[in-house]
């Protein structure tokens, strides 16, 4: 009757179709994921267009204008000086610039000031080791930048 080479044939025919099958599935719900992520950015994209127009309806002059005459007693807001205005060069340090205290003096510094504290005597040593540890930034004189109309933007090209 069948052989088994029939047999055989039979047998690879079905793997072959159960394997066809599995990929078929995992395609279908791959497309599935990926229609659910166009629809999640097309929302996404609706959302940021809403708040875009949203941000362009209250940011309108005559509406902040009409805020600020309701609210001047209490809010008392004043023009912006041109003096108050500074240059990049002139801001202080940044946070990673600032150099690192060495915990070790500024513990020592602390346990002198709780103790002087305590005994009602100033500690000059604690706070001047507090004071070498953080250095304060000061932000550099007007006259004394190179080029006043460049701005630093802090990027790391070079």
């Amino acid at each position: 009757m069948l052989k088994t080479f029939d047999l055989v044939l039979i047998g690879v025919m079905t793997a072959t179709a159960a394997v066809t099958y599995t990929i078929k599935h995992r395609a279908e719900l791959k497309l599935e994921e990926v229609h659910r992520l166009e629809a999640e950015i097309k929302l996404e994209k609706d959302t940021i267009d809403l708040l875009k127009a949203d941000w362009a309806l209250q940011s309108q002059p005559n509406r902040l204008e009409r805020l600020v005459k309701a609210y001047n007693e209490e809010l008392k807001l004043q023009p912006t000086e041109s003096t108050a205005l500074v240059h990049a060069k002139e801001l202080p340090m940044l946070k990673s610039e600032v150099p690192v205290p060495d915990v070790t003096e500024a513990k020592a510094g602390a346990k002198g000031a709780t103790v002087a504290g305590a005994k009602g005597a100033p500690d000059t040593k604690g706070a001047q080791a507090t004071a070498k540890a953080q250095p304060i930034p000061m932000p550099a004189p007007r006259g004394e930048a190179e080029d006043a109309d460049q701005i630093e933007t802090g990027s790391v090209e070079e």
